[in-house]
């Protein structure tokens, strides 16, 4: 069936243990992030097997609930919802947090539960997405979330890249450091956990004949797409590691010459857009049973690089073979490497068929 979506297992692993040993090289503990992939029982089972990848962190609880048979500790990524209290308490044993209403109700639900639920403070330096902004503010909540009998803090956090595209860097994460520091004193703490962001600070690391750029002080880092992509968000890749562990496979059902601009009128289109496009004359255009429903398509590459994406709808996916050297037919089937966004939206469609390559012997 198609469109599909094959997973190779070899790759995966071999991807995973490269990074492992990167990451246990530099002393800093993974918490694997499983969002990406929906939480995709296979992929958990493979990343399960590794004792250097401490913990698992979702943004759904609902993710979490599904490998609460892993003895690794679940972390809750997103900051929790006053209605899901309960279920973050009961699920995960870590969440990240940045509302002290919300830690309030954190602690009076663990009270109820007979649990201490332990929380990491995240802090923001400009990225612009959760986060304590201001030190006075970060402050006066410490100084209320200690006295909390079941409320433990662990560490502090930050995210960079996913909103505001601030760069990790050795400044940023030196600041979340020196807060760490000023915690620990202040409050006779010892922080476990300084989550210095995602895989876009993966660079810092550097490569095998460059020294790590990492400020000393960050004990973790929080890593989804790099164990399939090779790379940071930074596009800094690893060439010891594969970039396809996914691939994704459609077919066409439609190739035709028409003309490369619309005839008529033109007004938004399905989505609320209005469309632009170059007159390019007759392509020789053809149409893939794959669309926005399944897929991000900005975020697909095709094995082909002559093929051009040109656009899609909820349903269709318009290619330009016009470039191509192959003499594609209905029926064929179109082969594309994907990206975050790509995978993101292909694991939470129903429609799209997931299949898997084992791992050999």
């Amino acid at each position: 069936m198609y469109p599909r979506l094959v997973i190779d297992l070899e790759k995966l692993n071999h991807n995973t243990r490269f990074l492992v040993d990167k990451m246990k090289k530099n002393q800093l503990s993974i918490t694997a992030i499983t969002k990406l992939y929906g939480a995709d029982s296979r992929i958990i089972s493979l990343f399960d097997t590794y004792s250097e990848i401490e913990y698992f962190g979702d943004s759904r609880v609902r993710n979490l609930m599904t490998y609460q048979g892993s003895n690794k500790k679940k972390i809750l990524i997103r900051i929790p919802m006053h209605s899901e209290v309960a279920e973050v308490v009961k699920y995960a044993d870590i969440s990240f947090n940045s509302e002290i209403s919300t830690i309030r109700h954190l602690n009076e639900e663990a009270k109820r539960q007979g649990k201490k639920h332990q929380i990491l403070i995240m802090i923001d330096f400009g990225d612009l997405r959760e986060g304590f902004f201001e030190e006075a503010d970060w402050m006066r909540a410490i100084a209320e979330i200690v006295k909390m009998p079941n409320i433990e803090i662990i560490g502090l956090g930050v995210n960079l890249m996913c909103y505001g595209g601030v760069i990790p860097d050795e400044v940023n994460l030196g600041k979340l450091v020196a807060c760490a520091q000023i915690v620990e004193k202040a409050f006779d703490l010892k922080l476990e956990m300084i989550s210095g962001g995602n895989s876009s600070s993966l660079y810092l690391l550097g490569s095998e004949n460059e020294s790590t750029l990492l400020p000393p002080g960050i004990t973790n880092l929080r890593i989804g797409d790099a164990f399939f992509t090779g790379e940071s968000s930074l596009g800094t890749t690893f060439s010891e590691m594969h970039n396809d562990v996914f691939t994704l496979f459609a077919e066409i059902i439609e190739l035709k010459e028409k003309p490369s601009y619309p005839i008529g009128k033109i007004d938004v289109d399905a989505f609320g857009k209005v469309p632009v496009f170059e007159d390019k004359g007759l392509r020789l255009k053809g149409i893939l049973a794959v669309g926005r429903q399944d897929i991000a398509f900005d975020g697909l590459y095709p094995d082909d690089d002559q093929l051009e994406i040109i656009g899609a709808s909820s349903d269709h996916l318009l290619i330009d073979f016009t470039g191509s050297k192959r003499r594609y037919q209905v029926g064929d089937v179109v082969k594309f490497r994907l990206h975050y966004g790509a995978v993101l939206q292909a694991f939470t469609s129903k429609y799209v068929t997931k299949e898997y390559i084992e791992m050999t012997k």
